[in-house]
């Protein structure tokens, strides 16, 4: 097994050292921010889907959802607990077949395959002690919870256009579940109405107009039964694949302060039995076409103005619970947080994973809750990179991917540096831009201070490994099931940062003087 490695093997340090190096100057405006995130960015998913879930000739799921996740488990609590706070969505394709089992509702059946029924299963149901042992967890692990809500409740499939869902939608459910929440003194930060209705849909659609009339609805519930404005959960909506005309004219009959954040879901790797997948993340013009839905989302924000903006509320990547041979590797970063580095560039202010735990894309291992790779890129990001980001130039080469932020704790700039070359490594000076006159020349940085630096490779060299090591310790929980030390290494600011062949590197530069993080 990988865990009796001390350190990473020695072959590795040596293969990335003949690699040829690239000197590369990269520059930080530092002046003023380009946009901000939420301080809690980093988000991830649980979702509803059953053991009996397959796609591809597999069934990752097994007791990773929602109702037969087992809570007591000491690695999950901890990896939960090591972000303080993590903030998770419950969610996902099934949750618009999902009812309540409160008030008026009496049977509470488990979901069941069907062939004919919303994505291959029949309706399911959430208990309410289900629902009391999941809050138990949630308060005992500092969730900052976002609860999404069927949709569904009260329509009726249309008998002449496939997968659209017509009729009123009806609330009666949701308020006595949210009475009973309220009752119990549950907090939930947000409400999230539907999964994946807009548009052309996937599995269920509905209109645009009527989505938009029903979330007038939702948002009136929440304003009546939760009295205080200060406890007052955000609505927020549509969470699903961004189409232009769907989404203002949603906007467009709600009308401003009804939804306070504008969600949306990302999968830009398409099916996740795709065998050119590996291709796809490597390659950096494909990463870079999906910054054409930020920039459409962006536009809508700017027009509607959502107290919360835009959120991806929905993202693992590969469609149908990830690919089984890339999602749970060191690979799936070059992806994973080249994304959220562009959501964060276009203003997105969270960025939900899918998922936590489950299929093939889980931060965690279904059964054995073991941290994948891009556990720890995400936990990195939320304790490094803050709120304010920065906007960063370079002279040009694809395969090296920047993004910079004030460091989330004061002083400093935090970066992070992600190497998609397979046999060049890049070596990086830092020039701080010169405000206000674009014709003048950029200072150069040159730190006093030493740098901390955190080098994420894969443990024997080949992306494909499931183990990370972090400045060349394999990143493994300790026997009490906690995570480990994430120590930086300090290094002398007067040399180059040195990145890798197909590495990722977070950097933290605490005399670094940019005026928009004072």
């Amino acid at each position: 097994m990988y865990f009796k490695f001390t350190f990473c093997p020695i072959i590795l340090l040596l293969w990335a050292s003949l690699s040829f190096a690239q000197n590369v100057n990269v520059v930080i405006h530092g002046a003023a921010s380009i946009a901000k995130t939420d301080d809690n960015f980093v988000c991830v998913t649980l979702d509803w889907w059953p053991a009996e879930k397959c796609d591809y000739n597999q069934c990752p799921w097994g007791k990773a959802g929602i109702l037969n996740l087992d809570l007591r488990y000491g690695a999950l609590i901890n990896a939960i607990k090591a972000f303080n706070p993590l903030r998770i969505k419950v969610g996902g394709s099934l949750q618009d077949n999902v009812v309540y089992k409160v008030g008026e509702v009496s049977s509470c059946p488990n979901f069941m395959k069907r062939e004919d029924g919303l994505f291959g299963f029949s309706q399911g149901c959430l208990s309410m002690e289900r629902w009391d042992q999941l809050n138990r967890f949630f308060n005992h692990t500092g969730v900052k919870l976002t609860f999404g809500l069927n949709a569904l409740f009260g329509r009726n499939e249309s008998q002449t256009e496939k997968g659209l869902w017509i009729g009123d939608w009806q609330p009666q459910n949701t308020r006595d579940f949210m009475q009973y929440t309220i009752s119990k003194g549950y907090k939930v930060d947000s409400y999230e109405f539907g999964n994946q209705l807009s548009g052309s849909g996937m599995g269920a659609k509905v209109d645009a107009k009527q989505y938009g009339k029903d979330v007038i609805v939702l948002k009136n519930l929440v304003k009546e039964l939760y009295a205080h404005p200060e406890t007052q959960p955000k609505v927020l909506g549509p969470g699903g694949f961004y189409e232009e005309k769907w989404f203002n004219t949603f906007l467009e009959v709600s009308g401003q302060g009804i939804v306070d954040g504008l969600t949306h879901h990302i999968y830009n790797l398409g099916p996740g039995d795709d065998p050119n997948m590996m291709n796809k993340i490597l390659d950096p013009s494909y990463l870079n076409q999906v910054s054409q839905t930020y920039k459409g989302v962006s536009d809508v924000v700017n027009k509607f103005r959502p107290q919360l903006g835009a959120w991806v509320s929905e993202s693992g990547g590969a469609l149908n619970g990830g690919s089984k041979d890339v999602s749970r590797t060191f690979a799936d970063g070059f992806w994973y947080l080249d994304q959220m580095g562009m959501a964060s560039t276009y203003d997105q202010k969270v960025f939900c994973r899918q998922a936590l735990i489950g299929g093939n894309y889980g931060l965690l291992n279904a059964t054995t809750f073991v941290p994948n790779p891009d556990y720890y890129g995400a936990l990195f990001w939320h304790r490094l990179m803050g709120s304010t980001v920065l906007a960063v130039t370079k002279e040009s080469d694809p395969d090296l991917r920047v993004y910079a932020h004030c460091a989330k704790k004061k002083p400093g700039v935090s970066l992070i540096f992600i190497n998609l070359s397979k046999d060049r490594s890049f070596n990086i000076t830092l020039s701080n831009a010169k405000p206000g006159d674009a014709g003048k020349p950029n200072y150069e940085f040159v730190g006093k201070q030493n740098r901390e630096e955190y080098h994420l490779r894969a443990l024997t060299g080949d992306i494909k490994d499931d183990i990370v090591c972090l400045n060349d310790v394999p990143m493994v929980q300790t026997d009490s099931e906690d995570i480990p030390a994430m120590d930086p290494k300090l290094v002398d600011a007067s040399t180059p940062i040195s990145i890798a062949a197909q590495s990722i590197a977070y950097v933290t530069i605490r005399d670094f003087e940019a005026p928009a993080c004072v």
